[in-house]
């Protein structure tokens, strides 16, 4: 025997159940003001004793609005990303925003597509968590929907949002942390030449006492470092580009027996929760992540209200940990 299922109440259910018009029981569902205490109380109750729950999807469509931020990420997986997208929802929610999430796996060809896609998708506004795109694609995006960047990518739109961290300032904390802690030889791990890691590479450079030693992990940069860290004139300290390479110097060191921070101190940069689980505990430079993803979505909202933003620079701080600090007897 097939089995029916139940019709859903509609609003003429509930307008019939309730003895008044179906426009009346629209305006009490929405709390507007005109209609009277009594009438939205008894509409509420019959509503509910019958089930009736209001399309949130076709009164968005009916605003012209829906109530809706798409956050774009270059890599879901990143720590860094999760962290500012837990800012952008807290501050979505106040608003009364819900937020769609899309990432591009650092594939500049996935993100362009992903971009287009929520755009056409008609949310409201786009934050693009990401250094990964290039201008002409922001642009584009960016004449159509209020969009707010977050990072620090090459150029930034005209018209656009933007909140990216002070990478200069922070390099520059990691390198006089380990400079007065009484390293003289320290290096620099990066694996990327986007914008940031230039940035904090060329903020080491000016700060680092002594020669500069630079290595690249995309091409065995990390195994170099610790082979060098042997050597009588080798680093005995570096400066990471970011918590993830970081992480994998306290590994490797481990496997090559280079004792942390006793042969190599190891500063990484971002602070996520991966600093605190690893063993020893890293030291990091702090990006404050979710008042930056707070930050992005009150530019969205003032984009929204038809009010031009200004460039946000969110200054770090460093959160000394284990990995650069000997244990004290």
């Amino acid at each position: 025997m097939s089995r029916t299922s139940p019709r859903r109440p509609t609003i003429i259910d509930v307008a019939h159940a309730a003895g008044v018009s179906k426009s009346l029981v629209s305006a009490a569902l929405r709390g507007d003001p005109g209609v009277s205490a009594e009438s939205r109380r008894r509409v509420g109750e019959v509503a509910a004793a019958l089930g009736y729950r209001t399309n949130g999807w076709a009164q968005r469509l009916v605003s012209g609005r829906s109530a809706l931020v798409g956050v774009l990420l270059t890599d879901l997986r990143n720590a860094y990303h999760t962290d500012i997208v837990n800012g952008i929802e807290d501050a979505a929610e106040e608003a009364a925003y819900d937020v769609i999430l899309s990432h591009g796996r650092r594939d500049p060809d996935l993100l362009r597509r992903r971009l287009a896609d929520l755009v056409e998708l008609g949310v409201d506004a786009v934050i693009a968590v990401t250094a990964h795109l290039d201008e002409p694609d922001l642009r584009q995006a960016a004449a159509r929907v209020p969009l707010v960047v977050v990072g620090r990518p090459a150029r930034v739109p005209d018209g656009a949002g933007w909140v990216s961290n002070d990478d200069e300032t922070g390099a520059r904390l990691a390198v006089q942390h380990l400079a007065d802690a009484g390293h003289t030889r320290i290096a620099f791990l990066a694996a990327s030449d986007r914008p940031a890691a230039r940035a904090r590479r060329d903020a080491y450079r000016a700060a680092a006492p002594g020669r500069p030693r630079e290595f690249d992990a995309r091409t065995g940069g990390i195994a170099d470092l610790l082979t060098a860290t042997g050597l009588p004139d080798g680093p005995t300290a570096v400066f990471a580009a970011n918590d993830r390479l970081a992480a994998e110097v306290l590994a490797r060191a481990a496997d090559h027996g280079v004792r942390v921070p006793e042969d190599l101190a190891v500063v990484g940069y971002d602070n996520t929760d991966l600093a605190g689980l690893v063993r020893p505990a890293l030291t990091s430079v702090d990006q404050p992540r979710a008042a930056m993803g707070r930050a992005a979505m009150a530019q969205a909202l003032t984009l929204l209200g038809g009010a031009a933003t200004a460039h946000e620079v969110a200054v770090p701080t460093l959160v000394i940990r284990a990995s650069s600090v000997p244990a004290t007897p």
